[in-house]
């Protein structure tokens, strides 16, 4: 599976997604690009998009693609680091299309 990391998401969490393919939007080029046409540049390129963004799906149309997206409740690593399992969990899981939002832990 290949995943790509957006701007935001921090890059320690990349060794605990293995053995999944990890890149990132600053090794792609394409760090400052707009939510939407990152939907765009990653559908059919990258199973997956990790984001930090809350914002996202109410921003852009969401139909049509097929890249997952898998939205994190938070991009602060410590808070992070505590919910791993779920995170690999949310990635194992994504199928083309999908929207997955983890949610802190209550």
């Amino acid at each position: 599976m290949t995943i790509l990391f957006d701007e935001n998401v921090p890059a320690p969490l990349r060794k605990y997604l293995e053995p999944h393919q990890v890149t990132t939007v600053q090794e792609q080029g394409w760090a400052g690009i707009s939510n939407g046409d990152l939907v765009l540049r990653t559908n059919g390129v990258f199973d997956v998009l990790l984001l930090a963004d809350k914002n996202l799906r109410y921003q852009q149309n969401l139909a049509n693609r097929q890249v997952a997206l898998v939205e994190l409740p938070t991009n602060r690593w410590p808070a992070l680091q505590m919910m791993l399992p779920r995170i690999r969990q949310a990635v194992n899981a994504a199928t083309p299309g999908s929207y997955t939002s983890i949610e802190l832990p209550a």
